[in-house]
């Protein structure tokens, strides 16, 4: 074969392309290509851990405010219990003040008409008394014709109201 009788010829020219073309390779990509790719992820690296930073930093800051945010809060509610605690115990002076005189105006209309219903009764007592000598009085004039004296019939009716 033909081909195979021209390798010895063409052999050592096809080897030192070969290596100029790998040479031109080795050089073209390690030192061309390779820094740009180094600097690229070095790029990348650094902007990852400046983002990573300002993630922790945020967070921090974040969980400041939460905190501060919380002790705010708390303080607040105490702030609100110690008020309302207050306004409770206005509340109930105000409601035990309104009660004293409520029962004191109470007490004093109690006693009024305690006092007017006594004096009713003695005059509803008196009334009665008086009624009943009367009719004692005139009930003896008819059924026997005697005249009794007013001040024994009142005496009786007075002796038999007191044994009821």
């Amino acid at each position: 074969m033909p081909q195979i009788s021209q390798i010895g010829e063409i052999y050592a020219s096809q080897l030192f392309w070969l290596a100029i073309v790998f040479a031109l390779i080795y050089f073209g990509i390690g030192k061309a290509m390779v820094p740009k790719i180094e600097r690229t992820i070095d790029d990348r690296a650094a902007r990852i851990s400046g983002d990573l930073l300002a993630a922790q930093t945020a967070n921090d800051t974040a969980h400041g405010l939460e905190t501060a945010y919380q002790s705010g809060l708390d303080a607040a509610r105490a702030q609100s219990l110690k008020t309302v605690g207050a306004a409770k115990e206005q509340a109930i002076a105000a409601t035990e003040a309104t009660l004293k005189t409520g029962d004191a105006a109470a007490h004093d209309r109690i006693a009024a008409a305690t006092v007017r219903i006594d004096a009713a009764k003695a005059a509803a007592e008196a009334e009665i008394e008086t009624a009943t000598v009367d009719a004692v009085q005139d009930i003896v004039a008819k059924l026997s014709g005697v005249a009794v004296d007013r001040a024994t019939i009142e005496q009786k009716v007075r002796a038999e109201r007191a044994h009821g």
